[in-house]
């Protein structure tokens, strides 16, 4: 038995498709929105290279931002239960996950079965989301992907106190002007992305394992920001991008089975 999830965030789509609720057959992701392009992408790229179809497909849910875009679907879900799903299917001991994605950030605790007992959310601000990371990779005339290894080369401590992107970004411009290392200024935003998302996290209470998702959760040097922060480590499961639509089509799974 096939079924799928659809993950349509504020930055990227993404798609997966399980068999029996117990094997990923294939997973995608798309660098867009939430507009019906990225969607319908992801679903051409996920059916064509797996060789199956929409009739194949026992159950559709979507997540997301962009949820109600996806016209395929069964059911539509809220993240915060996807993610939940997602990333104890993948780490079953987890209690605690830190979720970054492009707009929001999320803490979400889990009991010993995986079920979601409290969370918190960030959707308000883009302070200490991948869109604040975007904002300063383009000050620094870098890409975000470039950061986290510009942070490993860090020598010097710097802080960045404003809570607000805009006000960040004018402390960002005024370290460069004082001649500030890039490497060092990284470092300090990186911090500061761990701190708000540990402020999230500490508001549901933090048991271990402590699981990050998200497309944050590939920059290390938000990583190593936050382990330092949370004193303890940190799992990040392998393309932790994808956990919301994984749990989505688990959740399907559950629909059906």
């Amino acid at each position: 038995m096939y079924t799928m999830g659809i993950d349509i965030g504020s930055t990227a789509t993404k798609g997966v498709i399980m068999q029996d609720g117990q094997e990923i057959v294939i997973s995608k992701m798309v660098d867009v929105g939430t507009g019906t392009s990225g969607v319908h992408r992801v679903l051409d790229a996920i059916l064509s290279d797996s060789g199956l179809s929409l009739d194949d497909m026992a159950y559709i849910i979507a997540t997301g931002y962009g949820r109600t875009n996806f016209e395929f679907a069964n059911r539509q879900m809220s993240e915060l239960s996807c993610h939940a799903k997602g990333a104890s299917w993948r780490i079953p001991e987890a209690r605690t996950i830190i979720d970054i994605g492009g707009q929001d950030a999320k803490a979400i605790k889990l009991d010993g079965n995986g079920g979601m007992v409290n969370f918190v959310m960030n959707e308000k601000c883009a302070a200490g989301t991948g869109r604040f990371l975007d904002v300063m990779a383009r000050v620094l005339e870098t890409t975000v992907d470039g950061l986290g290894e510009l942070d490993l080369r860090s020598t010097e401590d710097l802080s960045i106190t404003s809570t607000c992107t805009v006000f960040a970004e004018s402390e960002v411009i005024s370290l460069l002007s004082n001649g500030r290392a890039v490497e060092d200024i990284v470092h300090a935003i990186h911090e500061s992305v761990a701190k708000r998302a540990c402020g999230l996290a500490s508001r549901v209470g933090v048991s271990d394992p402590v699981v990050m998702t998200g497309g944050v959760a590939r920059n290390q040097g938000v990583v190593r920001a936050i382990e330092r922060e949370l004193k303890r480590e940190i799992i990040v499961p392998d393309n932790p991008q994808i956990t919301g639509a994984l749990g989505a089509a688990l959740l399907a799974w559950e629909a059906v089975k």
